[in-house]
């Protein structure tokens, strides 16, 4: 018998996802749906059920740890990104968000001399061919689970490269089974951000040395004032960034608001345009 129990388990378990997956499709929902866009805060079958009500385009935003001058923590990018891809996805109307990925390239590690900010503390970085790797898995996991449109962005100029590449193989081994992938690079472009900046009378003057742009800032401080050290900074007389005084915290948040806005709109117009018919117009 004991000899009978392994193979035994061997076949139980194989059998086992088949059974399972069979199951998902009719297992009952008794809690209403959370109201969230975001995969991590949602239960497999409010994922399941909010696809069978038309949201079948995932994003997956792309981040990073690194060095972001003396007052912004090193997770500035992920911050930015908790905000921007909420708004995002609720103008999308049909759109969930994939975790963000906070591993991307930052510079080279061991055994070579550390470059670009992995010569900060604090920060972590992966090479391009393993973002690369990641950023494909995850898509073909959203792909398995039938998403009709994956897009995918970031939020720092390093993960630009990997993300159009990875895009642009996976929409060619995509090609004709029903599931679109777009790259989106509209979504970082600082250019765009400054011009806005400066039509509200905001006059930056960027250091680059210091790595340290109001954009992150005033965002930053929408959803935390404490990522950007706001409340010891003011104590201090430095609440300023580039020759900006931010003044007080709420009308920085303020500005923050109307940023994410502005932002939100220019990349839900360019998700809209690259996959056409896959979005729907519809904002929830």
């Amino acid at each position: 018998m004991k000899r009978l129990a392994l193979p035994l388990l061997f076949v139980l378990g194989s059998l086992a996802p088949v059974g399972a997956r069979a199951q998902a499709a009719d297992a009952p929902r008794v809690l209403p749906i959370h109201d969230s866009v975001w995969l991590e805060e949602l239960t497999w079958l409010e994922v399941r059920d909010l696809m069978a009500q038309g949201k079948r385009t995932v994003i997956i935003p792309t981040g990073g740890v690194e060095q972001n001058g003396p007052y912004l923590v090193t997770g500035k990018h992920n911050i930015v990104l908790s905000v921007s891809m909420e708004a995002v996805a609720r103008k999308l109307g049909n759109a969930l968000i994939a975790p963000i990925v906070p591993f991307v390239p930052e510079g080279d590690f061991y055994p070579k001399e550390p470059t670009g900010w992995m010569q900060y503390p604090g920060v972590v970085s992966v090479t391009q061919q393993t973002f690369r790797a990641l950023l494909t898995d995850i898509a073909r996991s959203m792909k398995t689970h039938g998403f009709d449109s994956v897009v995918l962005l970031g939020d720092s100029g390093g993960n630009q490269t990997g993300l159009e590449a990875v895009a642009e193989t996976l929409s060619k081994e995509w090609a004709g089974t029903g599931t679109t992938i777009a790259f989106i690079p509209e979504y970082y472009d600082n250019n765009r951000v400054s011009a806005w900046l400066e039509q509200q009378g905001i006059h930056e003057v960027r250091d680059d040395e210091i790595h340290d742009h109001l954009q992150y800032t005033y965002t930053m401080m929408l959803v935390d004032p404490q990522s950007v050290r706001a409340h010891v900074r003011r104590g201090a007389g430095l609440l300023r960034t580039n020759g900006v005084d931010l003044k007080s915290i709420r009308e920085s948040q303020e500005i923050g608001r109307r940023l994410v806005d502005f932002q939100s709109d220019y990349t839900v117009d360019a998700i809209r345009r690259r996959l056409g018919g896959h979005v729907s117009t519809g904002i929830q």
